[in-house]
């Protein structure tokens, strides 16, 4: 037919810049479990941890941890409640099969495809799976790292994979409950900052781009790491997510060929967009990992000696191995450290000019100039 290409379906941008409010719920609910572990996740995530009895804690990990591949948003949705409504009327063993598919697709199952998804992994023989316990576990052992694997919370879990109904039913009735309590108050405050950051990314043809350039244009971070490399390859498509609780790291979810990234809503840098509550927002973020004194020793160490292994700045400040992770995580995702690998360890140098940039923030916020 000659005429076969005169309707064409348009393409889709590899790189955008979208709300996404499933998924932004989604994370922040994430995020809630991970407040003791991370430092500079922003307030709603640790007011909302402090707020849960144990029982309710114990609750919200099994369902968000056990059960989050069930739960993760496989496309966009134009709200959470929308999706829960969407879960809540699927099919139960659908639920459950996607889950226990896309475990199966994970690297250390694949140990020959590189450390990437392998979205051609055989099928999950379910009966072999879920004929008891240890079975389930070990299933999951050979997906993930064992010290990966939380055998109580997944052998409470396994309960309800081999029941979806009951599944689907603590799924729903929790995130509801988390909506209803939680989540609904704090995305009316924080709806308008978020979409302030889609519009003034918009403003920018991203297409214009190399994809790896889009990327770390938006969230205002380098992508390093090996990792990074073959995810660029590998998907199609990108969706930028403003998120206002993770503080100065990212979140990603992949399904498919696309993978949604999720990054502290921010402006670009030399937007003239105003802006008021947005800036604030990224401004707390890069304050707040200054606001405490070891963070700051830290800092003037690793300053003073040019450049500094994890193991030196445990010893050379007396702290913990897990204290001074944290530390080191919120200050490399904030950008005041840059982190390399030398000799086996991870070793950190200042960056000045974040330092800068961030004085500068303060100063334009504060004082117009």
């Amino acid at each position: 037919m000659p005429v076969q290409d005169v309707i064409v379906q348009p393409e889709s941008a590899p790189v955008v810049v979208a709300l996404e409010p499933a998924h932004h719920a989604v994370h922040s609910m994430l995020l809630v479990v991970q407040a003791e572990k991370l430092s500079g996740l922003g307030e709603w995530v640790t007011r909302t941890a402090e707020a849960m009895t144990p029982e309710e804690r114990n609750r919200h990990e099994l369902v968000i941890m056990g059960f989050f591949h069930a739960i993760l948003p496989a496309e966009s949705w134009p709200s959470f409640p929308a999706y829960v409504e969407h879960l809540a009327t699927s099919n139960p063993n659908d639920l459950r099969d996607r889950m226990l598919a896309v475990y199966a697709r994970f690297p250390t199952r694949t140990a020959g495809s590189g450390g990437g998804f392998d979205m051609d992994a055989p099928s999950v023989d379910l009966a072999e799976v879920l004929k008891d316990e240890d079975s389930y576990l070990d299933f999951l052992r050979e997906c993930f790292d064992a010290d990966k694997v939380d055998e109580e919370l997944e052998a409470q879990a396994y309960t309800f994979v081999v029941n979806p109904p009951a599944m689907q039913d603590l799924i729903v009735a929790h995130l509801r409950k988390m909506w209803d309590e939680h989540l609904a108050e704090e995305w009316t405050r924080v709806e308008p900052m978020l979409i302030d950051s889609v519009r003034a990314f918009g403003q920018t043809d991203l297409s214009k781009m190399g994809r790896r350039e889009a990327v770390e244009w938006v969230t205002g971070q380098d992508l390093e790491g090996e990792h990074w490399d073959r995810i660029l390859e590998e998907v199609e498509r990108f969706i930028l997510v403003p998120s206002a609780h993770v503080g100065p790291y990212k979140g990603k979810y992949r399904e498919g060929g696309t993978l949604w990234l999720l990054f502290g809503a921010r402006l670009p840098e030399g937007s003239q967009y105003y802006a008021p509550d947005l800036s604030r927002a990224e401004i707390v973020v890069r304050l707040s990992a200054l606001a405490d004194d070891n963070r700051l020793r830290i800092l003037q160490a690793v300053s003073e000696e040019g450049e500094l292994a994890s193991q030196d700045i445990m010893a050379g400040l007396g702290l913990s191995q897990s204290a001074a992770s944290r530390h080191l995580k919120q200050l490399s995702a904030t950008g005041y450290l840059a982190e390399r690998r030398c000799s086996g360890a991870k070793c950190y140098q200042l960056d000045p000019k974040r330092v800068e940039n961030t004085l500068q923030a303060v100063s334009k916020f504060l004082l117009g100039s």
